[in-house]
């Protein structure tokens, strides 16, 4: 057991003492003395810690750590939330939410969910870590202690997403290293004997590469396969890079995002110019965009549009509190937050551009390679003189045949719209339709290490995002800040790398897909109602609104305070419910690969992997209700330390005050010797004690506590004590009762 001094200010009278640099914790039972405010307010420094990039002097920040690592310079900060929230998801989502949800029209609930939902909660995230200075557990342990489970819960599911979406950066490795091959190795299909593989031929050259050569994959999910040693080496190559880049926090990551944020606009711009001059392109923008109002009338229009804006801000994460945790107090993070709002749309609107003029291109090849086979059949029965004829006799003689010679003849059906509609999504399009128009390509294999060197950026911009956040609420726990960060974050990568050994195998690509359903959904979309919640009626949105004044000398208005307050969290809660309830109502499938058939088959998964899914959503969202218990009823006598060994009581608003205060007798306060670990006062001595003195275990000691108790854990703070004298085999005048206290001067001992 042992004793340390710690430098403590008081504010008597509304008088306040020296600067602190302590972090905000909720409750000390302290009395209010009738007029509004608390009759003493304690505060404690941290102790003095080194940390890479801390600023010192001048620079030493007012709130939270003020060794705090620090952004280099502006673009630097912007380039990394641009990188963070512009991920793969802009490229091959919403493409295809716009094309099944009326094209053009879908723009309108796009719009209208990124204002109401996605900007206000954007900046909730970076408001409240630049306010703080703190990471997400180390911000809603600030707020209030009950709520320490929310950044609990958003670490987990956290760490859930980032171990599988390191697979599709693996995934991306290999296709880019096949790049330089050429030709492309999905091109044509493969030989055996001369001929073309059954399997390959049953589907295409790149359906083949993708689910045979690359993922080898497993005819369900049931059968592992085994380790498919090529993928491995894959993903191990993707964890070191990720680790080199993470390994000093955003000292290192910080220089690499000038080319992960950058880098995949100039891709963008190359096959925009690319793709409009390419015949079809304006067939496949018309297609995308031309709006079907009447889908405005459907439900899940809407809920697809509050989706997407969520998950393509990255939000309830932790890394936007991270992020803006490293900014300077006085940034003006509501500009900050609408700037990177309008990019990141514009960005997913480009990207559509630039896919479905590529797409329009492969659809405009099949469209003719399909009238090609049809011309053959009619010279082979003798309605065409020749396969040169021009389209429009090919379509007079087409429009003569009736059905019965149609079907016998085996003609297939041209249709640009149908080419165009059977786009696909995720890895469907990344890995199998594009690749697919990239061959169609003069130098196909310059495109291809063009696209797959973009998506790596793409996603190694938003993994760093991922893993800072997790990383930053690692370190908000006071025991990990002993250790060097390129150990834990050594640690972390490799338990990750073992873990996603499972999507290398035969199925993994369906374990991705389960994962993709369930570790990342609910969990998410509860703690960023959570936060809502937290912030604006615990917290205060009066005390947050003026917080927002303070660091940028913008109030926030009407908009903010209906968004935040009202209808952020009613369009929160109806992506909760419906999440809940197409969980319950829709069996879950996956699309499992038919190697005899060539084709993709759904199939329901087995109960043991819904029992995996459903316990990481409940290990997603658990850790809320356990903490909020936990603390309540001070079930746990030794909490955590994650506020860098410091305490500090912050001037209640209305909206917290019913929270963190409890009602005490004003006779028992004084003789209260549970402390403020258990829920009491903290333990004060008089003025006759040296003020420059540190506290020494004798000198707590000999304040012995009167018989009479307030709190229901005194007794056994007593006997903790008595016990204590007794190993050390003090005298009794050791523990003589001493003077009368004042409430000035306080003295911390840790167990």
């Amino acid at each position: 057991m042992t004793t340390r001094p710690a430098t403590m200010t008081t504010k008597v009278d509304g008088v306040p003492g020296p600067r602190n640099n302590g972090h905000e914790m909720a409750p000390l039972n302290t009395r209010a003395r009738g007029d509004g405010t608390h009759g003493v307010t304690i505060m404690l420094s941290p102790p003095d810690r080194s940390s890479i990039g801390s600023r010192d002097g001048a620079g030493a920040l007012p709130d939270g750590d003020p060794d705090r690592a620090a952004w280099s310079g502006k673009m630097q900060f912007f380039l990394s939330i641009i990188g963070y929230s512009v991920g793969l998801g802009n490229i091959w989502r919403f493409p295809y939410l716009c094309q099944q949800n009326g094209g053009g029209a879908f723009l309108i609930p796009f719009m209208i969910m990124l204002i109401l939902e996605g900007i206000p909660l954007f900046l909730i995230e970076l408001g409240m870590g630049q306010r703080m200075r703190l990471g997400a557990l180390g911000v809603w342990n600030t707020i209030h202690p009950w709520l320490g489970g929310i950044g609990i819960s958003s670490c987990i599911v956290t760490l859930f997403v980032a171990i599988y979406y390191n697979v599709i950066i693996t995934w991306c490795f290999y296709y880019f290293f096949n790049s330089f091959r050429y030709p492309l190795p999905w091109g044509t299909c493969p030989q055996f004997n001369g001929t073309d593989v059954e399997e390959c031929e049953r589907s295409s050259g790149t359906a083949y590469f993708w689910y045979r050569t690359t993922l080898d994959a497993a005819p369900s999910i049931d059968e592992t396969g085994g380790f498919k040693w090529w993928i491995v080496l894959c993903l191990m190559l993707s964890w070191t890079v990720v680790f080199f880049i993470v390994m000093k926090g955003i000292q290192s990551s910080g220089k690499v995002v000038y080319f992960t944020s950058l880098f995949p606009y100039i891709v963008l711009t190359i096959f925009f110019i690319r793709g409009i001059t390419l015949k079809g392109a304006g067939a496949g923008l018309m297609h995308m965009y031309t709006p079907k109002v009447e889908k405005l009338l459907e439900p899940t229009v809407w809920l697809d549009a509050a989706t997407q804006v969520f998950y393509s801000f990255g939000l309830a994460f932790g890394s936007l509190i991270a992020f803006g945790s490293y900014n300077t107090p006085k940034n003006n993070c509501v500009r900050d937050v609408l700037l990177v709002s309008v990019c990141n749309a514009i960005t997913a609107i480009y990207a559509s551009v630039v896919i479905f003029a590529i797409l329009g291109y492969k659809a405009t090849l099949g469209v003719d390679r399909c009238i090609q086979v049809n011309k053959h059949i009619l010279v082979k029965h003798n309605l065409l003189p020749s396969m040169d004829v021009d389209n429009s006799e090919y379509k007079h003689v087409m429009a003569t045949l009736n059905d019965t010679m149609t079907k016998e003849w085996e003609f297939e059906k041209c249709s640009l719209e149908d080419q165009l509609s059977s786009a696909a999504e995720g890895t469907g399009l990344a890995f199998i339709v594009f690749t697919e128009a990239i061959v169609e390509l003069p130098g196909s294999p310059f495109w291809a290490v063009l696209f797959f060197t973009m998506l790596l950026s793409l996603g190694l911009g938003s993994q760093i995002g991922i893993l800072e956040g997790m990383l930053c609420t690692i370190f908000d726990i006071d025991i990990f800040k002993r250790i060097r960060k390129p150990y834990v974050t050594g640690v972390v990568c490799a338990f990750c790398f073992t873990v996603g050994l499972i999507f290398t195998t035969g199925a993994g690509e369906y374990w991705l897909k389960m994962f993709d359903s369930f570790a990342g959904t609910i969990g998410l979309v509860v703690v960023a109602l959570m936060e809502m919640i937290a912030v604006i009626y615990i917290y205060g949105h009066e005390k947050f609104t003026e917080d927002i004044y303070q660091m940028t000398g913008i109030r926030p208005g009407l908009y903010w305070q209906m968004t935040w307050r009202y209808i952020g969290p009613a369009i929160m809660g109806c992506i909760l419910l419906s999440s809940v309830l197409s969980m319950i109502l829709r069996n879950p499938t996956y699309g499992a690969w038919n190697g005899e058939l060539g084709i993709v088959e759904n199939k329901t998964y087995p109960n043991w992997v819904m029992g995996i899914a459903l316990a990481m959503i409940v290990a997603g969202v658990l850790p809320m209700p356990v903490v909020f218990l936990l603390r309540r009823f001070q079930i746990l006598k030794v909490d955590l330390d994650i506020h860098q060994g410091s305490i500090r009581r912050n001037e209640t608003t209305a909206s917290t005050k019913e929270m963190i205060d409890e009602d005490d007798e004003d006779d028992d306060d004084d003789d209260d010797f549970s402390g403020p670990a258990l829920g009491g006062p903290v333990n004060v001595r008089s003025d006759s004690d040296d003020e420059d003195e540190p506290p020494t275990m004798g000198k707590m000691l000999a304040k012995k506590p009167d018989t009479t108790l307030s709190s229901p854990l005194s007794k056994q703070h007593q006997q903790q004590q008595l016990q204590f004298k007794n190993q050390h085999h003090l005298t009794p005048n050791v523990l003589s009762p001493g003077s009368r206290k004042k409430p000035f001067r306080m003295e911390v001992v840790d167990f």
